[in-house]
C-alpha cells in the first residue's frame, strides 16, 4: 500500500523518520502536509488541511478516516477496494475540509462510510459526516474498526500473519522429522539381523 502511495505522489519522508501526506483540493492541487512521527501527529505549517485522498476522485463509496495512516490501513485491509475513494481529514474538520466533503457527496449514487477512530472523538467524527451525508442526499454508514483505529487492526492482523508462517513452518519441520525418523532402519531389526538370541550365548 506504501509503494501504490507513494507512486501516486502522496507521501513523503520527513524529519525524524515522520511521515508526510499529501492533502490535495479537487483540481489536485497541492494544499499542505500532514504529518505523522512515531511521537507527534500534526499538520505542516503554512498549509491547509483539505483531504488526503487515495483512489480515484470519480469513486461513489467515500471512506472517511481521521488519519492518512489509518486510510492507508483500511484500504490494505479491503485490498484497495474498487470503487471506492479512502480520505483523511488530517484529525480535524476546516471549512475547506467540510467543502471539500461537500463536493463529493453532492454526486448521485454516492455512499458516504464513516470510517473514524473507535472512540469519542471519532463517534463525534461519524455523526458530523452524518449530518453531511443528511443534507447532501447521500447514503451513509458507519465503519467502526473494531481496535481503536485501522492503524491498529493493519498491525494485529498482521502479526497474526506473522505468526501463523511461524506455526506452520514449525508443523512442516517436525513433519518432516517424524517422517525422516520413520524412514530410518532400526539399529536391531529382528527381521533381518540378529537380535543376540540364547544361540549365541557362550558357555563353559
Amino acid at each position: 500500500m506504501l509503494k501504490t502511495a507513494i507512486k501516486a505522489d502522496l507521501l513523503r519522508e520527513g524529519p525524524q523518520g515522520s511521515m508526510w501526506a499529501a492533502h490535495r483540493d479537487h483540481a489536485g492541487v497541492l494544499t499542505g502536509w500532514e504529518a505523522r512521527g512515531p511521537q507527534y501527529r500534526g499538520f505542516a505549517s503554512g498549509g491547509t488541511k483539505v483531504l488526503f485522498r487515495l483512489g480515484s476522485d470519480g469513486a461513489m463509496r467515500l471512506a472517511v478516516t481521521e488519519a492518512a495512516i489509518d486510510a492507508m490501513s483500511l484500504a490494505a485491509i479491503e485490498g484497495l477496494r474498487e470503487g471506492t475513494l479512502y480520505l483523511s481529514t488530517g484529525g480535524g474538520w476546516s471549512p475547506t475540509t467540510e467543502a471539500a466533503m461537500r463536493e463529493l457527496a453532492a454526486r448521485p449514487g454516492v455512499q458516504m462510510v464513516a470510517a473514524t477512530d473507535a472512540n469519542p472523538q471519532g463517534d463525534m467524527f461519524a455523526e458530523r459526516l452524518r449530518e453531511l451525508a443528511d443534507d447532501s442526499g447521500c447514503d451513509w454508514t458507519r465503519l467502526r474498526p473494531a481496535e481503536e483505529d485501522w492503524n491498529d487492526v493493519l498491525k494485529i492482523r498482521e502479526e497474526e500473519k506473522r505468526e501463523g508462517k511461524k506455526e506452520k513452518a514449525c508443523r512442516m519441520r517436525a513433519a518432516n522429522v517424524k517422517g525422516g525418523f520413520a524412514r530410518l532402519k532400526p539399529a536391531l531389526d529382528p527381521g533381518s539381523c540378529d537380535a543376540g538370541g540364547p544361540e549365541v550365548v557362550m558357555k563353559d
